[in-house]
């Protein structure tokens, strides 16, 4: 068995954690990685800046180019990109969107090893869609056409087995507007009789109260993964994997993993906190909310699952510290279970 050595997470190099174990972040090409994960002056003149407003503050990103995938994979086994979700690949014209063109363009990147976590456009799969300054019921929800046509197919097309997962997030249902549990497993049971078969679907559903024994039936059935998501209003990691009584109902042998925010923290706080991303931030992630994702892998790992870990900076400010932080905890606990296989 390989592992990694302090001497390697120094370095912030990830790759050899564990043979069932790839870690990874929520997006990447972050100015305020440089120097951790992307080399000091290897895209001076090439960084861009993009605006970014929450509330009645903006903020402006530092972007390296495309082409610093080269490098994020030298260090990290698995990368989700994240904003697929707000785009199909193709328009209702069947023409390509400017998602395709950037998927396309890092697929010029990537090695042969590197492996990709794609969310799948919201419009598939959320009940409400923010337009117009409110909340509006998705015309679109459970799409099948939209999903295998605009987004599915060409994403194949282009990536094929670089794709390690998709990944259906529905947003937090609200009490007085959440749909019987049964209504909704239904719908979704249905949905994934319509789509085509796929080793590597994984669905994260917000609202805990949705989380019951028949819908983790269907994501049996069709052998859906359950994301376990460490979120603003989801219960801890380890109780969302015991709501399904400690299985890893995907077929194809995989869980994923996400740590997205602190617990009851919404995403604009997280977000500003956190901002540029470049450092940790004392009171965003505590030894607990560490030790909850390690007992998750070690958990995963011992049933010979792939646990796909994908860390957010808004987790506790920069997402190759928080892995650092977490891949020193796994090993530790690793060395144990070593020392002592009783």
């Amino acid at each position: 068995m390989q592992t990694s050595s302090h001497a390697n997470l120094d370095s912030f190099l990830f790759r050899d954690l564990h043979p069932l174990l790839r870690m990874g972040t929520a997006s990447d090409r972050y100015a305020g990685w440089l120097g951790q994960i992307y080399s000091e002056g290897r895209y001076e003149g090439r960084i861009s800046e993009r605006s970014k407003k929450l509330k009645n503050t903006s903020f402006k990103e530092r972007v390296l180019p495309v082409e610093s995938v080269e490098e994020y994979f030298q260090h990290f086994s698995v990368l989700e990109l994240d904003f697929t979700f707000y785009s199909p690949l193709l328009d209702r014209e069947m023409k390509p969107t400017p998602t395709f063109h950037v998927i396309r363009k890092y697929r010029e990147h990537l090695s042969d090893d590197a492996r990709l976590v794609l969310k799948v456009p919201q419009a598939v799969f959320a009940q409400k869609l923010w337009r117009q300054g409110k909340f509006l019921e998705n015309p679109d929800y459970l799409n099948e056409a939209l999903f295998i046509r605009q987004f599915y197919d060409p994403a194949q097309e282009i990536l094929g087995d670089k794709i390690q997962g998709f990944v259906f997030e529905q947003e937090y249902q609200a009490k007085k507007e959440r749909p019987p549990s049964r209504k909704h497993t239904e719908e979704i049971k249905a949905f994934l009789g319509r789509i085509p078969k796929d080793p590597r679907y994984h669905m994260e559903i917000r609202t805990e109260s949705l989380l019951t024994e028949p819908y983790f039936a269907v994501l049996g059935e069709y052998g859906v993964g359950q994301v376990l998501s460490h979120w603003t209003w989801l219960p801890p990691l380890r109780r969302q994997l015991s709501l399904n009584r400690e299985r890893f109902p995907n077929s194809g042998n995989q869980c994923i993993i996400r740590l997205m925010t602190p617990r009851r923290m919404r995403y604009e706080e997280a977000y500003a906190r956190a901002f540029p991303f470049d450092r940790l931030v004392e009171g965003m992630m505590t030894p607990e909310m560490v030790q909850d994702a390690v007992d998750v892998i070690l958990a995963g790992i011992a049933q010979g699952k792939v646990m796909n870990v994908v860390v957010n900076n808004r987790f506790g400010g920069n997402a190759p510290l928080v892995a650092k932080s977490l891949a020193q905890k796994f090993l530790m606990h690793l060395a144990r279970m070593l020392d002592n296989p009783s």
